[in-house]
């Protein structure tokens, strides 16, 4: 079935399979502004078809430890119902690439910060267990 770009028409259900999340994530990305979507008569959700670009994204970000917030501020910048170009994917993974590296910085920083004390004694006491 091909889908237009510009038409609402994935369901929670649809989206969910092709994405091979479960529905409840779909909804809950949803409800966490991350995945845009229409409601239709009976509430429900119709989404457009790219949105399986973002869970994409979503799952690759939120696998190397992005918070929501850092997920959404970046998925903020492309439009809504329309496949992202290669422009808008390469700005989205510089937005990434930049907080990344931040987040590495930090890291790196504090295991500088640990090393002067990883000879320090331990109050632990002898290594050995009893009998």
């Amino acid at each position: 079935m091909d889908f237009d770009w510009h038409t609402p028409g994935l369901t929670v259900g649809q989206v969910a399979e092709r994405a091979r999340i479960a529905p409840s994530a779909v909804r809950w990305y949803a409800d966490e502004g991350l995945l845009p979507c229409e409601r239709v008569a009976g509430n429900q959700r119709r989404f457009f078809a790219d949105v399986l670009c973002r869970v994409a994204m979503i799952r690759a970000a939120r696998r190397v430890g992005l918070t929501l917030a850092e997920i959404r501020e970046a998925l903020s910048a492309l439009p809504p119902g329309q496949a992202p170009t290669r422009d808008d994917w390469e700005r989205l993974a510089d937005q990434l690439r930049d907080v990344l590296n931040h987040r590495i910085g930090e890291l790196l920083t504090l295991l500088d910060e640990m090393a002067p004390h990883a000879e320090a004694p331990t109050l632990a006491g002898p290594t050995t267990a009893r009998r």
